[in-house]
């Protein structure tokens, strides 16, 4: 049995991982980390996870942790999950950090976006980018794994195989993300009241949202070379997901067929890729508590572009699901385990 910790249990990423472990029959849950609710027992924050009556929250101290588990998931705010995600890596645990801080490869880069230094440079060389459809060989050996932020998983899964084939324009690609609530993480903040949400529809950090240098970065390495891009995030009225909408200029002449066709080749043994039929699109209930991504594309002819939709739940595939899927491949788990059959009513 795999014994799991969780660093940060009480916001929104660390309780959908308590939620996707309760149907996992490989690990055990043997610890949660929350500084607001330590001492609080689990099942009475989340009352629905009745199979942790006997968990409690505790303190987050890396001493008193190290040696109770064999892999480690933190669901931290950027700038402190470095520290601990270097503290347990150096008493060699395997480490999964759903935040940001080792995504990035060029510190300088981090701490431009991310307005702190990173602490621990020669660790970014060791941690694995945490994207199984593109680096799953690599996963399977990593001991530090950066877990891909939401909107970066749901604009680079469906661009990735164009950009490999050069088949587009890397300068000319334009992304248009729409998420969820749950994408700002569970804090109470004006702007995410519900009053403030409900019946609006806005676009927010334009030019300037923190997972443009992830994308780029992650982009740049499918093509080749360096590429800068137009991001624009906006807030839906709705707890979760994630619609992706992407456009770029095609190097050669293609069909919707052909663009379906590619995307079917290089995601046919993807367990948690879907892409659609020609005539459909995804959408964000399709993905509803899943681990899914769904992709559809159309060709213009008019304008000569690909336009590329996808579709993921952000707290999901675009965080814990993802971690999990991780998880599973750097143990030698069935990959889908825990996975495949999760859903929620829409």
């Amino acid at each position: 049995m795999l014994k799991v910790f969780i660093c940060g249990g009480s916001g929104y990423t660390g309780s959908e991982l308590l939620r996707i472990l309760t149907g996992h029959d490989e690990v055990k849950v043997v610890g949660v980390t929350s500084e607001k609710s330590a001492g609080m027992a689990v099942n009475s924050l989340f009352p629905a996870f009745f199979v942790y009556k006997d968990l409690k929250f505790e303190n987050l101290n890396v001493d008193a942790i190290k040696d109770r588990a064999d892999v480690y998931f933190l669901a931290l705010p950027h700038g402190k999950s470095q520290q601990v995600s270097a503290e347990l890596f150096k008493y060699g645990k395997k480490v999964i950090d759903l935040s940001a801080d080792f995504r990035i490869k060029n510190p300088q880069t981090y701490s431009l976006w991310y307005k702190t230094e990173h602490h621990y440079p020669s660790l970014l060389q060791e941690a694995v980018y945490g994207l199984p459809e593109i680096y799953r060989e690599k996963i399977k050996e990593a001991k530090l794994i950066a877990n891909p932020g939401c909107y970066p998983t749901s604009v680079i899964l469906p661009l990735y195989p164009f950009l490999k084939g050069n088949l587009i324009d890397p300068h000319t690609i334009i992304a248009n993300s729409c998420s969820g609530v749950s994408g700002a993480g569970r804090k109470a903040e004006t702007s995410l009241s519900y009053c403030e949400v409900n019946e609006d529809f806005r676009a927010y950090n334009v030019t300037k949202h923190r997972h443009t240098p992830e994308i780029e970065q992650e982009l740049g390495f499918a093509s080749g070379s360096s590429l800068t891009i137009d991001f624009t995030t906006h807030l839906l009225p709705l707890n979760r997901g994630i619609l992706s909408t992407i456009y770029a200029n095609l190097n050669k002449e293609l069909t919707t067929a052909n663009a379906l066709e590619i995307l079917t080749e290089q995601y046919k043994n993807e367990p948690f890729i879907k892409i659609m039929p020609e005539g459909e699109l995804p959408s964000i209930k399709y993905v509803r508590g899943t681990n899914y991504c769904y992709i559809g594309a159309v060709c213009n002819p008019r304008t000569k572009r690909l336009i590329l939709i996808s579709a993921i739940d952000n707290l999901v595939k675009g965080a814990s699901g993802q971690a999990v899927q991780n998880m599973n491949i750097m143990f030698g788990i069935d990959e889908t385990k825990a996975l495949k059959n999760l859903a929620l009513s829409p």
